[in-house]
């Protein structure tokens, strides 16, 4: 039977950390910026180990992106964090006109995403900026959901000649898959195999998808789980070969339901494989302050929400 829980590993955040580290000995060019909080973002630990290449622009988001844009034109491979509320809405129109429009080789990573900081609240709880990544175009857009997939996507995005955004969460997550994995930019993982609905997740929502599918078994539903790690460029063609395997499909995403991985989806399916589709995620709405999975429960963004959704899509196959 495939897995349905899975132990508690570290933060997204902390191998974002290690991956830095791994990366500076293995690529000179590689620097490293963040706005005031390296000690949040982990970035404190490439700053010791190269502290010549790492620079703390202060509370200057916007700031920190066109000068990591120059430092890119001229050579550089510029990794810039913050949280991903502070990041992305700060620094949108630098990263719009100067990341984005010349296509430089600016990578942007977001810590504290997601409603599951906790007690931080809605001011520091990113819940858009995976759509304000999605509208940056030419941008790989990169959601993992455990230590080992961040990892391998923060080294991936290094290598990967382009800007590319990863979004990364504070909250210890669900240890989804063994060290050793390989990811790639616009790939994805199929965790579960099944033939009457997909359910399509990633962050934390993967392990929830898991655990809802695993719900599903036990009443005589075969879900397949899809790990949508890459949502920009997305993987399409696993995608469209799911729906048509099984019929219906969930989307289940630790973001706003406007403009996330649900939109990306549904936009891909509609041209490829229309089906019965539902969508759980934060519905039109800040979250509040309280424990992480306070929070998640309390949104709707748990396992039994998840194959709730499951049960809606498929009685509304025809």
């Amino acid at each position: 039977m495939p897995k349905t829980e899975f132990p508690t590993g570290k933060a997204t955040r902390d191998a974002y950390g290690k991956a830095l580290l791994r990366l500076g000995k293995e690529m000179p060019e590689l620097v490293v910026l963040d706005a005031d909080l390296s000690k949040s973002t982990r970035t404190s630990k490439f700053q010791e180990a190269f502290p010549d290449r790492f620079f703390n622009i202060g509370i200057a988001e916007a700031n920190m992106a066109g000068i990591a844009a120059g430092l890119a034109s001229s050579g550089k491979v510029p990794f810039i964090s913050s949280f991903a509320c502070f990041l992305m809405n700060k620094a949108f129109d630098q990263l719009r006109m100067c990341v984005a429009y010349p296509n430089v080789n600016v990578k942007v990573a977001v810590t504290h995403a997601g409603i599951s900081i906790g007690e931080d609240g809605p001011s520091q709880q990113g819940i858009e900026d995976v759509a304000l990544a999605l509208a940056l175009p030419g941008f790989a857009v990169l959601v993992p959901a455990d230590e080992t997939a961040a990892e391998e996507l923060v080294v991936a995005a290094a290598k990967h000649v382009g800007p590319a955004f990863i979004r990364l969460g504070r909250a210890e997550a669900p240890k989804v898959y063994r060290e050793g994995e390989k990811f790639q930019i616009g790939g994805s993982k199929i965790l579960r195999d099944g033939t009457d609905a997909t359910i399509v997740a990633n962050g934390l929502l993967v392990a929830e998808a898991a655990k809802a599918a695993g719900i599903l078994e036990d009443e005589g539903l075969s879900v397949c789980v899809v790990d949508a790690y890459s949502v920009s460029p997305l993987d399409e063609t696993a995608l469209a070969a799911a729906a048509r395997k099984t019929g219906a499909v969930v989307v289940a995403e630790e973001h706003l339901l406007d403009g996330g991985l649900g939109s990306r989806v549904a936009m891909a399916l509609a041209r490829l494989c229309p089906v019965p589709m539902e969508f759980v995620g934060l519905d039109n709405t800040y979250a509040e302050s309280g424990g992480p999975q306070e929070l998640l429960e309390k949104y709707r963004l748990t396992a039994p929400w998840i194959a709730e959704a499951a049960r809606r899509a498929v009685s509304r196959k025809k």
